[in-house]
């Protein structure tokens, strides 16, 4: 079993920086596969950011150039820099651990940018 909490959202201006943390209740080494993802108000959940256990990283165009997906294995945690939010990045962010083909879900935390 997998356990994923997120934190580091809030309120930001558009342009400004938030960072997320995602934190493993285990060994984030066993976790095949990381990843960020968003869902905005009235829309599907759309992927993000991937950290592969090889260490390939992948982002969604919108957040090529902004975001940066890194993981500090002795913590446990994932965490997402975004810098320069814009409008668009409004919305809850989850992340998901994929360990053994399993997908495990945190709660999400929500992220408001504002002009």
């Amino acid at each position: 079993q997998v356990q994923l909490v997120e934190s580091g959202g809030g309120w930001v201006q558009a342009g400004g920086s938030l960072r997320l943390s995602c934190a493993a209740s285990g060994s984030i080494f066993s976790i095949n596969l990381l990843d960020w993802y968003r869902q905005a108000p009235g829309k599907q959940r759309e992927l993000v950011a991937t950290f592969s256990a090889t260490g390939t990283i992948t982002y969604a165009d919108s957040a090529k150039g902004r975001f940066t997906i890194f993981r500090d294995n002795a913590r446990n945690t994932m965490y997402l820099q975004m810098n320069n939010l814009k409008l668009e990045d409004t919305g809850v962010y989850y992340c998901r651990g994929v360990r053994e083909g399993v997908g495990y879900w945190g709660q999400g935390t929500q992220v408001a940018v504002s002009s």
